[in-house]
């Protein structure tokens, strides 16, 4: 449930962007880097996230992150300014940064080794459904409230989070306190690693079209491109999220079958990287089929849960979370680098045309700025395929 919550608070900036840009009077640039703050701050944590998890355990860590994320929500609901508001941004992504390596580090703790993979695309298929649900229900929580208080209600669930995370929550003794390796030691194992830097790029080449174009400016885009309203944009939007809810425990349960993290990882990505291709640059495209292509490319983008099985089987176990911290920190930066380049692209291409304050971008400008995505998914497919296969074995 927590990451559930954290994919809320994550692509919620996506159904606010014109409010956002009227009341704060900037442009895509700026407010693609407002919403990225949120990236910022969970990537930078997922390193002593990990570290931590290794150390103390899940418990204490996601009450305390849990209730980070309720000060985040309740400052970015008082923000008058850009810089609160990205302050705001940044806290609520590092107390977001607890929920996936948490319930990952759960997962390794009280399951057996070959159901990883699927209890990780499960943990991931709760994410993205919060994720839908920050996306046209929380539309329409805008359009009913405001931003504002629409951001307060989100606040409630922190505090739930941090009630039930420390009722039910079951730190395993044997990982309280683990000191085995210094920090510097720990840090040096996984990031000379290659394994873990390859499978780290494949997964970035998978959340490169979920956070930089589903977390931030698909809304616009299905605005633009199909003239529909924000509501229904981002409905097709979620669609993306829908995909990956639905693909992430289908490649964690073939990769755990198969006994193979390779092969699922390049087939996702494949589908993941035409899928996209045709929804943003194949002309004539109706909103029915779009929306086929937009399930289609989040489905693929599914198999970014074995790169983080392969990762963590390439590094000692007595590291699991460290490993799953520095993989996801990698992974995840997708939104903080995508979201503001995307929106400077769009600033560069931006015809001068503005609506109630914000900014409007043509169908072209999109397409260009969108070509990150896509570079950065052939990237990903070509890591993936230099990649070792463990055989869901522990090769370290």
């Amino acid at each position: 449930m927590f990451f559930f919550y954290a994919w809320v608070l994550r692509v919620s900036p996506s159904v606010m962007v014109s409010e956002l840009m009227r009341d704060f009077a900037v442009g895509g640039a700026i407010l693609g880097n407002l919403s990225a703050f949120y990236f910022y701050g969970y990537s930078t944590m997922q390193v002593p996230v990990g570290l931590l998890m290794d150390r103390f355990g899940p418990r204490r860590l996601l009450t305390i992150s849990a209730l980070a994320c309720t000060a985040g929500c309740l400052l970015f609901a008082a923000s008058e300014t850009t810089l609160s508001a990205s302050l705001s941004r940044l806290a609520i992504g590092a107390g977001a940064a607890f929920g996936l390596v948490g319930a990952m580090t759960i997962a390794g703790q009280w399951f057996p080794a070959h159901r990883f993979a699927l209890l990780s695309g499960l943990a991931i298929m709760m994410g993205m459904v919060g994720g839908v649900f920050g996306q046209a229900p929380a539309r329409l929580s805008v359009e009913a409230l405001g931003w504002r208080e629409t951001m307060i209600v989100f606040s409630v669930g922190g505090v739930m989070l941090a009630v039930a995370a420390w009722s039910f929550v079951r730190d395993k003794p044997v990982v309280i306190g683990a000191q085995r390796r210094s920090i510097l030691n720990s840090l040096g194992a996984v990031f000379g690693n290659l394994q873990v830097w390859l499978n780290a790029v494949a997964g970035l080449g998978c959340t490169a079209p979920l956070l930089g174009f589903a977390g931030l400016w698909g809304v616009p885009y299905f605005e633009t491109r199909y003239e529909i309203d924000r509501p229904t944009a981002a409905g097709v939007t979620s669609l993306v999220l829908i995909g990956l809810a639905f693909g992430s425990p289908f490649f964690g349960w073939l990769s755990d079958r198969m006994r193979r993290r390779r092969y699922p990882l390049v087939f996702g990505l494949i589908i993941c990287f035409i899928s996209f291709i045709a929804l943003i640059y194949f002309p004539e495209v109706p909103l029915s089929i779009a929306s086929v292509l937009a399930l289609l490319c989040g489905f693929g983008a599914g198999s970014q849960i074995t790169c983080f099985a392969a990762a963590r089987e390439a590094s000692p176990n007595e590291l699991s979370a460290t490993t799953l911290g520095i993989t996801n920190g990698l992974v995840t930066s997708a939104g903080a680098v995508f979201q503001p380049l995307i929106g400077y692209l769009l600033d560069i291409g931006w015809a001068g045309q503005i609506e109630s304050g914000a900014r409007i971008y043509d169908l072209q400008t999109y397409q260009l700025a969108l070509t990150a995505v896509v570079i950065a998914t052939a990237i990903g497919l070509l890591s993936a395929l230099a990649t070792r296969e463990s055989y869901c074995r522990q090769l370290s």
